[in-house]
C-alpha cells in the first residue's frame, strides 16, 4: 500500500466519511476546524437517492458542490457495480472503504456454495458492499456505520441479520470490530447512538484482547469490561439465515465486539471519555441570522406543547374499530440549550408541530433550529448544505448524515495502524 490511504465512499450522501477522515476549515467557527485523520484521499464515492429523478439527488449535487464532480458516481450503487463487471466503467483500486447504509433484511436464500448464494437482493444495499468489496479485490479497511438497531434485528430472530453479515465478512477473510457509540458520550454536541464496523482484512489479532485495545477502544476509550460473552458465527450465511438465535429473545451481540476466524467475543461498555463536552448552545447562530419563518407563532405553542408532553389517552384502531389506551413519555419543551440535542431525524425540517423536531427558547422567542445549527449538530462547518436545496432537502441529509468526529477520532487510529 502507498503512503496514501485511497478510500472509495459508498453511500456518500453530503460527504460524512470524507470530511471526518480528510478534515476542513470552518472559517466562521474555527473552534470547530477539523484536521485530516491521516493521510486520507477519497478517490471514488457514490450517492443515489431513489426514486431516479432528477429532485432527488440533491445530497449528490451538494457533494459535487463541495467536493468538485470527479470522484462522484451519481448512479444505483448496483447497475455501476453491473457497468463495472462488463468493463463498461472503471473503479480505481482502493486502501478503504466507508460508508452508511440502510438496516434492512439480509436473509439469505442459497447456501453459499451455490452460485451467486449470497449475492443478496437488489436494493439490499449490504449485498453491494459485499459485492464492491469481492469486486476489488477484499481492500485492507472498512468502516461502516448504521443504527444500532442492526445488532438485534430482525425482531422474529435476533441478531440474525448481523451475524449474516460478520459471516460474508468472514468468507472474504475480514475480522471485524464493532461498538455502539453515542456521540454526546464524547464530547460532540449530539446524542446520536449508532454502531460503527471497522474490517481489517488479513488480520492476525489477539481476539481475547482486541476489545479493550483494539482500533475501536483506542479511538473510543471505554473500562475495562466486566465480563465478555463468547459465540461462534456460522461459516455460512444461508446457515445464519436458517438457524442462528432461533427462539432468542434478545440478541447475543452486545455494544462492542469482536469477530475472527468466526470466534466472537462481545460485552457491554462503559465510555471512559473525559475530555471538553460541546451543546445544543454551542452550534447555535446569532439571533440576526434566523429568517422570521423559524420563529413559532404564539399561536401553535400549545400544539408543540401537547405533542412534547406526556400523553394516556384513548384513542381507536381505524381499521379494526378496536379502542385502546395510547400512552407517551414527555421530552424537554424547549430543548435544554446547556445539553447535547436530541437526535437529528430527517423530518426536521418544515414548519408544522412535531414531537420529534427541535424547538428552542432563546432571548425569549420560540423557534425551531436552522439548517446551518443542524450541520454544525452534525459536524459539519455551517452552511455546508447550503447549495440550493431546499430547508427541507437540507433537514433531510443532516438527519441521514453522521457525527462527521467520530469517524475522524476511528480513523486516526487506522491510520496509525497503516503507518
Amino acid at each position: 500500500m502507498s503512503d496514501v490511504i485511497r478510500v472509495a465512499e459508498l453511500f456518500a450522501g453530503v460527504g460524512g466519511f470524507r470530511l471526518g477522515l480528510e478534515g476542513y476549515s470552518d472559517p466562521d467557527k474555527p473552534e470547530f476546524n477539523l484536521p485530516a485523520a491521516g493521510p486520507f484521499k477519497t478517490v471514488w464515492a457514490n450517492q443515489w437517492e431513489p426514486p431516479g429523478s432528477e429532485s432527488r439527488q440533491f445530497a449528490a449535487r451538494c457533494y459535487k458542490t463541495r467536493f468538485g464532480s470527479g470522484e462522484l458516481v451519481n448512479d444505483d450503487i448496483n447497475r455501476v457495480l453491473d457497468y463495472y463487471e462488463s468493463g463498461e466503467v472503471d473503479i480505481p483500486d482502493v486502501d478503504m472503504v466507508v460508508g452508511g447504509f440502510p438496516c434492512q433484511d439480509y436473509s439469505v436464500a442459497k447456501p453459499l456454495s451455490q452460485s451467486g448464494g449470497i449475492e443478496g437482493i437488489k436494493g439490499v444495499l449490504w449485498w453491494d458492499i459485499y459485492r464492491f468489496l469481492k469486486l476489488k479485490g477484499c481492500p485492507r479497511y472498512v468502516l461502516l456505520e448504521n443504527v444500532d438497531r442492526l445488532l438485534k434485528s430482525p425482531a422474529s430472530q435476533r441478531g440474525r441479520d448481523f451475524a449474516i453479515m460478520l459471516s460474508c465478512f468472514a468468507s472474504l477473510g475480514y475480522s471485524v470490530e464493532w461498538r455502539v457509540v453515542n456521540s454526546a458520550e464524547y464530547g460532540f454536541p449530539q446524542r446520536r447512538k449508532r454502531v460503527y464496523i471497522y474490517a481489517e482484512h488479513g488480520t492476525d489479532w489477539d481476539i481475547d484482547a482486541r476489545i479493550s485495545d483494539g482500533v475501536m477502544a483506542r479511538a473510543l476509550p471505554i473500562h475495562e469490561p466486566e465480563s465478555v460473552q463468547r459465540l461462534e458465527i456460522p461459516a455460512d450465511p444461508y446457515e445464519a439465515t436458517k438457524s442462528f438465535n432461533v427462539g432468542g429473545k434478545t440478541s447475543p451481540f452486545l455494544e462492542a465486539g469482536v469477530m475472527q476466524g468466526l470466534e466472537v467475543r462481545t460485552c457491554r461498555i462503559e465510555e471512559a471519555y473525559e475530555g471538553e463536552r460541546r451543546t445544543l448552545g454551542d452550534v447555535l447562530v446569532d439571533e440576526s441570522q434566523v429568517p422570521e419563518a423559524f420563529y413559532v407563532p404564539g399561536s401553535q405553542l400549545s400544539k408543540w406543547e401537547y405533542l412534547k408532553g406526556a400523553k394516556r389517552e384513548p384513542r381507536v384502531d381505524k381499521r379494526t374499530g378496536h379502542e385502546y389506551f395510547y400512552s407517551e413519555g414527555s421530552m424537554a419543551f424547549p430543548d435544554l440549550l446547556e445539553n447535547p440535542s436530541r437526535t437529528i431525524l430527517t423530518g426536521e425540517g418544515g414548519s408544522g408541530a412535531s414531537r420529534f423536531k427541535h424547538i428552542i427558547l432563546r432571548d425569549g422567542r420560540w423557534r425551531r433550529l436552522v439548517p446551518d445549527e443542524l450541520d454544525r449538530l452534525q459536524g459539519f462547518p455551517a452552511g455546508w448544505t447550503d447549495t440550493g436545496m431546499t430547508d427541507g432537502n437540507r433537514a433531510f441529509c443532516m438527519g441521514n448524515a453522521l457525527v462527521v468526529g467520530i469517524p475522524h477520532l476511528i480513523g486516526r487510529e487506522i491510520a496509525k495502524n497503516a503507518s
